[in-house]
This record gives structure tokens, C-alpha cells and sequence, in this order.
């Protein structure tokens, strides 16, 4: 039986942030060509239902921009309501160019921190030629965390917070 000790779980942690990308489980990215209508972009990602981002890809798969649905409701409730969003423009209008992206050799810990500091919900995965291999999400990492404490997470208490007066069924 594992240490549950709060002291032993939070020994194992480190160690679990500086575990690289590759060990994570992560999505299929959805991915559009350049001159892809808006609206085609916003198609893709509802059909999916995977993730809130298309990733705009050439026809060797490098990664050129990526369009999330925060870009587009930006756009829809920002101060220029009257200029709205026309769908049928073609995705380089509104994509974000040059986004961050980490590779599968870097770690938790660095997704984490861009996350954090770029509020990304979604960080794309490129390989040395900026090839797209994947896409990391927070619920990836929650995930991946989740799965490296099972004996913890299933031996919580109903409700951590209540103390027992006595024990039960005495």
C-alpha cells in the first residue's frame, strides 16, 4: 500500500511537474488550411467537440496561427460591435499569428507556467521544424495529475472538510 501521508504525496509532485509533455495524454489538434473561411473554422471546432481552437496549418503541417473562440467573441462583444465578424472572411483576418508553443521534450511544469501566464486554455505541440504534433489542455494536465494519485483520490473522504464525531455504525 502506498504512503498517503500528505507529506509523501506532496514529495511525489515535483517530480510529476518536471515529467516531460510526451507522457501526457494529448488531443488531435483540429486544423484548417490557410484561406479557410471563419465560419468553416468555427464549424470544425463545434463538430469536434474536442477543444475551442483550429490551428491553421500549411501543407506541411507547420503551424502558422490559430484561431480560438475567444478570438471571435472578442470580436463579437468588443467596442466595434458594428464590425462584428464576417464569417465568410478567411481565417488570416482573425487569427492569432506566431502563438506560443512548447515541444514534447519540455515539461509540465513549463505548460503550466504559459498557461498560466497567457491564460491559455489550449497550448499547441510543435516539433523541431514547427511541425504541429498535438495539442495540451488544462483538462490534459488535471488529467495526467488525477491518474498519478489514484489510491489518494479514491480514498477521499465524501467530504474532506466534515470531522466524525465517532465512527460510523458504532
Amino acid at each position: 500500500m502506498a504512503d498517503l501521508t500528505e507529506r509523501a504525496v506532496a514529495a511525489r509532485v515535483p517530480s510529476l511537474a518536471s515529467a516531460q509533455l510526451s507522457r501526457i495524454g494529448r488531443r488531435e489538434p483540429v486544423t484548417v488550411e490557410p484561406g479557410t473561411s471563419i465560419g468553416a473554422c468555427v464549424r470544425a471546432i463545434q463538430r469536434t467537440g474536442t477543444g475551442d481552437s483550429a490551428f491553421v496549418t500549411d501543407a506541411d503541417g507547420r503551424l502558422l496561427g490559430v484561431l480560438t473562440e475567444r478570438d471571435v467573441f472578442a470580436r463579437l462583444v468588443g467596442p466595434d460591435v458594428a464590425a462584428a465578424v464576417d464569417v465568410d472572411a478567411p481565417v488570416e483576418t482573425m487569427m492569432t499569428t506566431e502563438p506560443h508553443t512548447l515541444s514534447t521534450d519540455q515539461t509540465v511544469r513549463d505548460a503550466l507556467e504559459l498557461m498560466q501566464s497567457g491564460r491559455y486554455r489550449n497550448v499547441p505541440l510543435v516539433d523541431e521544424a514547427d511541425r504541429l504534433v498535438g495539442v495540451v489542455r488544462q483538462v490534459d494536465i488535471l488529467k495526467y495529475l488525477a491518474e498519478s494519485f489514484p489510491e489518494e483520490l479514491l480514498n477521499l473522504p465524501p467530504r474532506p472538510h466534515q470531522q466524525m464525531e465517532r465512527a460510523e455504525g458504532g
